[in-house]
């Protein structure tokens, strides 16, 4: 049987919510935007008449008025988000339990066999759109295929509140001319790459030797000519099902540029406990360390280290995020934002191989201590204990003015 697998998108998600929260806003150019004030000035989602007059996502909103100076500006409201896509997914999950997220806004679905497919994928993936339209108040386009890849291609075909099909029969007509930067997981870097190679659609992608997809791009080479070619077989996971977490990370944007190592070391600091956290809620340690920088020229570039044992808690992991730090930058330039990733994830009970030359008895000291104030705050709150470097500079750190002078515990200044 052939499969049938739907990918549906929420039409400029978080624009869509907030016009159907106020409808005095419908028919209006309209973006959602981060505050400007901390520097997360940018436009996060837009109506499609806001997009007819140049705003794009992810521009500075500075620049969308330029392009708009009608422009309505509103602050995203995350929650409400998050109230309004979950309940999209249950009206997906009534058709079938194979559901897959993919953000907030989009979602896999598997309907082979299910019922209401009688009359075709095309008319059921139609039914739903109708649905959630009607019944939530937002529009969603689809797309239809016979694997994951194609129908995310489909639901960008044709918007919004549409249903576009990519057929094993035509999807050479149909896809292969497209920009290979339309591909699932083909983002700017790959692009650029695969164009130094000479291949820019789809289609050339899809005629270039495995072997050489493999000898530039190791095993995602591999991924990229599948894809291209119509031949992934990945099944779409249930809605129930635990996804394996591959990464977790944070970043952020501070209140100012980062001009020392000592402005840096702050907001690491921050970073790897929020890091830390989740990883300790979720039982995992990490293998691989990733820094992500960018500049105030906005250049971006990241770098990643292993780790000699897994690590969760924030020590081991800011420790390998700061000697990344002054490997990779000379300071020439400020520095506008961080990040911090922790990969290569494992469960935290695993059995490790120790070292004669690993200081054991004091890992697990300091494993004990940082085990003591995750569980502080998460019976107190995430302000109950802190690191005295953070009191240094406040706002680096994302606390109020007001925690310059602190109220709760400090401690492990260099730790």
């Amino acid at each position: 049987m052939e499969r049938m697998i739907l990918h549906a998108d929420i039409n400029h998600c978080y624009a869509n919510i907030e016009c159907l929260d106020d409808p005095s806003l419908r028919g209006r150019p309209v973006a959602v935007g981060g505050d400007e004030a901390l520097r997360h000035g940018i436009v996060l989602a837009a109506t499609p008449e806001a997009r007819r007059c140049g705003v794009k996502t992810g521009q500075a909103l500075w620049q969308a008025r330029q392009s708009c100076p009608e422009l309505t500006v509103v602050p995203p409201r995350f929650e409400r988000y998050l109230e309004v896509s979950r309940q999209v997914r249950a009206i997906y999950q009534s058709y079938t339990p194979q559901v897959e997220p993919f953000g907030l806004d989009e979602a896999w679905l598997d309907v082979t066999g299910c019922p209401g497919t009688e009359g075709g994928a095309v008319r059921l993936a139609d039914a739903l759109r109708r649905r959630v339209r009607e019944e939530i108040g937002v529009t969603v386009s689809v797309g239809v295929s016979f694997n994951k890849p194609f129908a995310k291609l489909g639901s960008e075909l044709k918007k919004p509140d549409a249903v576009s099909e990519v057929s094993r029969a035509g999807f050479r007509t149909q896809v292969w001319p497209m920009p290979v930067s339309a591909l699932l997981y083909v983002g700017r870097a790959t692009t650029a790459r695969l164009a130094r190679y000479g291949i820019h659609t789809i289609g050339a992608l899809a005629q270039t030797e495995p072997v050489c997809l493999r000898g530039w791009f190791g095993k995602a080479g591999d991924m990229l000519s599948r894809f291209a070619n119509g031949l992934d077989a990945e099944p779409v996971a249930r809605a129930d099902e635990a996804r394996l977490v591959r990464s977790i990370g944070s970043s952020v944007t501070p209140p100012r540029d980062l001009r020392t190592p000592e402005d840096a070391r702050i907001v690491l600091w921050t970073l790897c406990e929020e890091v830390s956290a989740r990883l300790y809620g979720q039982g995992l340690a990490a293998r691989t360390v990733q820094l992500s920088l960018r500049d105030t020229e906005l250049f971006c570039w990241q770098r990643q280290t292993a780790l000699a044992q897994p690590a969760q808690f924030s020590g081991e992991l800011c420790r390998a995020a700061t000697e990344l730090l002054a490997r990779s930058h000379d300071w020439r330039r400020p520095l506008r934002s961080l990040g911090v990733r922790a990969m290569a994830l494992e469960a935290a009970d695993a059995p490790v191989q120790l070292s004669l030359f690993d200081d054991g008895a004091r890992r697990e000291k300091r494993a004990r201590l940082e085990r003591a104030v995750l569980q502080a705050r998460a019976r107190c709150g995430p302000a109950a204990v802190r690191r005295a470097v953070t009191l240094l500079d406040p706002s680096l750190a994302g606390l109020p003015a007001a925690a310059a002078q602190p109220t709760a515990f400090s401690c492990m200044h260099g730790a």
